[in-house]
């Protein structure tokens, strides 16, 4: 039911360019969300541009952003797009936005308010028409009230909120996800694995899973290939 309150809400969301903020722990597929807002909206046909934001070294984050021109740091020697410029039409995925540092969520909030991107050592600002769709695990309310995220970007990323719950609270779904996730395996590793056991079932439906779908995939990605058999066991 969890899930299908979120399929609906991107049913309803995708087709508008509206900005979406997808929320949910480490693992339950917040990224996913993110393509599937993409892919069945107008901007299909066009790029899809994700930006890790926890793993840019943030003396270049700008830089990557927005891109920069020749000469305006020791190692342009050349004009460069940002990542915004590369997505031009189509969406940037902005992956663990709450690990944007505050001189860039100044700088992309200014994007969000104008519609303009201003290369690093430019004067020239710079049109851009992109969807932006926003994600983290962390709770940015509290960000906000503690002062490490401001709160004028929090609202105007979360004009649209997609909660993606965590998989102990849709156990139901752990035998769908199992069966794809063996089939995946299965092919990819050339083995005849027709499926898992009953009691290894109950062993996958009953675990905490903190990883959340990432940690189940792996789990079963071992699993398969590591076996010999056409059952997974929970031994």
């Amino acid at each position: 039911a969890g899930m299908e309150r979120v399929r609906k809400l991107i049913a309803k969301v995708a087709p508008t360019n509206s900005t979406a903020l997808v929320l949910g722990e480490t693992g339950t597929g917040k990224e996913l969300v993110a393509r599937a807002l993409h892919r069945i909206g107008p901007r299909r046909d066009r790029r899809f541009v994700t930006v890790n934001c926890s793993a840019v070294v943030e003396s270049l984050f700008e830089s990557e952003l927005f891109g920069h021109v020749r000469g305006a740091f020791t190692g342009a020697t050349e004009h460069k797009a940002g990542l915004f410029e590369s997505a031009a039409g189509g969406t940037i995925f902005l992956d663990e936005v709450g690990e944007l540092p505050a001189a860039v969520q100044a700088k992309l909030l200014r994007v969000l308010e104008t519609g303009e991107v201003q290369r690093v050592g430019s004067l020239q600002p710079k049109k851009v028409d992109v969807r932006i769709v926003a994600a983290t695990n962390r709770d940015l309310r509290q960000d906000v009230e503690r002062g490490a995220f401001r709160k004028d970007l929090y609202y105007r990323l979360n004009v649209v909120e997609l909660i993606v719950p965590p998989l102990r609270e849709r156990r139901e779904d752990i035998p769908y996800l199992v069966a794809a996730f063996v089939r995946e395996f299965a092919d990819r590793f050339g083995k005849g694995i027709e499926g898992v056991s009953p009691a290894a079932e109950r062993l996958l439906m009953n675990a905490e899973w903190p990883g959340n779908i990432r940690e189940l995939r792996n789990v079963l990605e071992r699993t398969c290939m590591l076996t010999d058999g056409r059952m997974l066991r929970e031994t």
